[in-house]
């Protein structure tokens, strides 16, 4: 039966540990490993991934001494016991690995058109009372909106000056504004 670690005793086998004892560090990997790997396999399993949790196991470790065991001098014995500590590092550590192998690598290009069409959206037509613009007004709207005409091609076929079609065109806008706010009120 495997002994139980109090907490004051996982705080004796840290400070050999940080100091870069490395039988320390042996007896570390021997006493938490399995606890480590459970924490792994408790969230690979579940997304099918268990053939990864060797892999994950190893990161924590990683994690663990990587810059002078700067993760592990994080670790406050006030707020929880090593083991909950050790497991919150280790599922975090399976999150972050699920996150990277489960990203899309299939190349856009190569991904079937029908997976990522979208549905055209139809713009509504909406309805313009007759007397609200002048017939310059509507035909310049009509030209540059539903013929889809630049102002230079609209002041070419109606023979008037670029700046003439701005301006037709601002004016019948200031219109359509204020006619459509005030159906809103």
């Amino acid at each position: 039966m495997a002994r139980t670690v109090r907490a004051s005793e996982a705080d004796q086998d840290l400070g050999p540990l940080l100091d870069g004892d490395k039988v320390a560090w042996d007896r570390f990997v021997g006493r938490y490993a399995r606890v480590i790997y459970a924490a792994v396999q408790r969230r690979l399993v579940p997304a099918g991934r268990s053939d990864g949790a060797d892999d994950v196991a190893q990161d924590v470790f990683l994690r663990l001494c990587d810059k002078n065991f700067r993760l592990l001098r994080t670790y406050d014995p006030g707020r929880a016991r090593l083991t909950t500590w050790l497991t919150v590092v280790s599922t975090s550590t399976a999150i972050d690995h699920l996150r990277r192998t489960s990203r899309a690598t299939t190349p856009l290009d190569q991904v079937p058109e029908a997976r990522i069409a979208v549905e055209p959206k139809v713009p509504e037509r909406i309805k313009i009372p007759p007397d609200l613009l002048s017939p310059r007004q509507a035909v310049v709207l009509e030209m540059l909106y539903r013929r889809d005409m630049d102002v230079a091609e609209v002041a070419q076929v109606l023979a008037i000056d670029r700046q003439t079609v701005r301006s037709t065109h601002h004016k019948a806008m200031i219109k359509l504004r204020a006619h459509f706010q005030a159906e809103l009120i």
